[in-house]
């Protein structure tokens, strides 16, 4: 019989919803604009394989997801093959960052100015997260700029100078993500979208167009809330507080002395009387309004907590309604006491469900609760196109794992995929500088080999915006090589005599040379020993000093035949002479940076580039005489590095 059953079609919509508790399964298709469910299925986990929504035993979660999804096919008498997921908001990891930025002087502020400030500041975001995980940004919001210490609304099309920006930023680990592909692997599901639970929630609880107003929706768990929260049509910020209903039912436990499970029937039957019995078994039956009472200060807590973590990522401001929804939303007293510590109107904070009619078309109405809200949303989510439709991005010939909505860049799509700041410029070989018989001399490292990015082969930057069903490729950048030289190799290109010593100890010709080292050959060795030279170069030093990095496998008198002219720059206001390349090829931008104090190994911002006072780029070919400035700035979305 079961051969007989036909494959899952394009358009019917499979959602598993991983909790805490149990697994809930979703399907149906789209219909006239609303998701219509042909069936649903649940089961609770039997032991304790999720820790506040995180996957602790894939084998175990696997094993009841499992279960849902045959129940579904049963009942649908399809086979199931795709998924929509999503990934828990209790993971979310939510922190606060602040950059600033000094111009050069007065100028116009324009969005790249905005872009490179806000970069700067998740940066900095993202440098406080306490994890040891890869993480992934999932979004950020603006809490406050500053204009020459001004504050303002929007510095677009303002002038001035020093640019401020605070930011909220929200990371997800990369663990999270990749436990739940897992599990989808162990069913035999290929998964085909993924957003994040917060998102999947607000869209089933807060239609689209309400979201041109300042909203929260907040989604009360067993271990932990989630919370979205959007504005000016988009959902614009995500964070999870770590209290939820447990708290509650830990109050009601030390209340009457009752077990966890008696608890939480007693939480979910906060009406009229309640019937229980304790832990010494004594029967009690006691009047709601009393019980209610009792645990008001847990409720109290609770409201303030979800109220404070709002606010934070609001820029420090209630939005103008809330949302409740999920299993403890329905806890008796929490809509007033949020409004209370929101300091809104009681009425503005309602219990999520009015309007999944607006998106969802079931027989059975029992659905339309607030329990189900995720389970709802990632299944209305992928079949209606409620999340973008880049998800279906290819990456490498593979499939994209992105999680915003809206329009979003190549850089967008690389920093979602684990793709970093390294990856997109490389950087050049650590210089070799030693002292030979007293004159300072600098060998050079290979050149970074640039990375290379592709959208549907035609060659792209990072802030190219993606379309759905693009084909994204890119090589990241591979740093040069670190010059390195034996004693040996050095007496040679210089035309030294043997023997010699490095730093007064006498040397054989294999032995390895580190920056820094001072050899003496020849003569010299037998003479008196020169007086120390200061480390400090005299200003006019540059005009005399011998700098050239000759090839390994090249004779010195070859050296010596072919040196050519000498370039000269000034970088960051300082001179610098090079030596011409042997090949004739001009030096770029990328080869100045190994002659700044920047240490590109460990960056802690981005790096700033102009050429005669206009913004470069690492591969634009440089003239003699040209004035460069490399410097440390905020984080920018790296146009001038395509």
């Amino acid at each position: 019989m079961d051969r007989e059953w036909t494959q899952q079609e394009q358009d019917l919509i499979f959602a598993l919803d991983i909790g805490t508790r149990s697994v809930i399964g979703v399907a149906g298709r789209p219909e006239d604009g609303l998701f219509h469910v042909l069936a649903t299925e649940r089961e609770e986990h039997s032991k304790r394989a999720m820790l506040d929504g995180q996957i602790e035993d894939i084998a175990q979660v696997a094993l009841v997801a499992g279960r849902v999804k045959e129940r579904l096919e049963q009942r649908l008498e399809r086979r199931l093959k795709r998924v929509c997921i999503a990934a828990a908001g209790r993971a979310l990891q939510t922190e606060q960052g602040r950059y600033a930025i000094t111009l050069p002087e007065t100028q116009r502020v324009n969005d790249e100015m905005i872009a490179r400030l806000e970069a700067g500041a998740v940066s900095e975001a993202e440098a406080a997260v306490d994890s040891a995980d890869r993480l992934f940004l999932v979004g950020y919001t603006v809490s406050r700029y500053l204009l020459d210490d001004y504050p303002l609304s929007t510095l677009k099309g303002h002038n001035g100078q020093k640019l401020e920006a605070e930011v909220v930023a929200t990371f997800l680990p990369a663990g999270v993500v990749e436990s739940l592909y897992a599990v989808m692997e162990r069913c035999g599901l290929e998964v085909s979208s993924l957003t994040l639970e917060p998102i999947a929630a607000i869209n089933a609880a807060i239609p689209m167009d309400l979201r041109l107003l300042n909203l929260a929706m907040i989604d009360i768990g067993a271990g932990t809330s989630d919370i979205a929260l959007c504005r000016d049509g988009s959902v614009v910020g995500y964070t999870m507080a770590t209290v939820a209903g447990d708290e509650i039912t830990e109050a009601i436990m030390r209340a009457y002395l009752v077990d966890f499970q008696t608890a939480e029937h007693v939480k979910a039957h906060l009406t009229g009387s309640v019937t229980f019995t304790d832990i010494l078994g004594l029967e009690q039956t006691l009047d709601a309004r009393s019980i209610c009472e009792n645990i008001r200060p847990a409720v109290t807590a609770l409201a303030k907590e979800l109220a404070e973590r709002i606010c934070c990522i609001n820029g420090g401001s209630a939005p103008s309604a809330v949302f409740l929804a999920g299993g403890g939303s329905k806890l008796a007293g929490l809509p007033e006491e949020t409004a209370a510590a929101l300091g809104i109107e009681g009425r503005r904070v309602a219990i999520a469900g009015g309007y999944f009619k607006n998106v969802i078309r079931a027989e059975d109405e029992s659905i339309f609760d607030p329990v189900y809200a995720t389970p709802l949303g990632i299944a209305a989510s992928a079949g209606l196109g409620l999340i973008s439709d880049s998800y279906r991005l290819q990456l490498n010939g593979k499939r994209a794992r992105l999680f915003r909505s809206g329009l979003m860049s190549a850089l967008d799509v690389l920093m979602m995929n684990g793709y970093t700041y390294a990856d997109l410029i490389g950087r050049t070989g650590r210089s070799l500088m030693v002292y030979a018989d007293g004159v300072r001399k600098v060998f050079y490292g290979e050149p970074a080999v640039p990375s290379v990015l592709k959208i549907n082969g035609a060659d792209a930057s990072p802030s190219t915006v993606i379309q759905s069903g693009d084909s994204v490729e890119f090589t990241p950048a591979v740093s040069g090589a670190d010059a390195s030289l034996t004693l040996g190799q050095l007496l040679r290109a210089l035309d030294l005599a043997a023997p010699a010593a490095v730093n007064g100890e006498r040397a054989e010709e294999d032995t390895p040379l580190q920056s820094g080292d001072r050899i003496t050959s020849g003569l010299a060795l037998l003479a008196e020993e020169p007086k120390e030279e200061s480390e400090e170069e005299p200003a006019e030093a540059w005009e005399t000093e011998t700098r050239f990095a000759p090839r390994m496998d090249e004779t010195p008198e070859a050296d010596k035949e072919e040196a050519p002219i000498n370039w000269h720059f000034m970088l960051n206001d300082r001179p610098l002479m090079l030596p011409g390349k042997r090949s004739g090829e001009p030096y770029y931008l990328m080869d100045l940076l190994e002659h700044t104090d920047i240490d590109f190994d460990h960056l802690q911002s981005p790096v700033m580039i102009q050429v005669n006072g206009a913004n470069g780029q690492f591969s634009q070919t440089l003239a003699e005489g040209d004035r460069v400035r490399i410097y440390l700035a905020a984080r920018q979305i790296f146009e001038d590095f395509s």
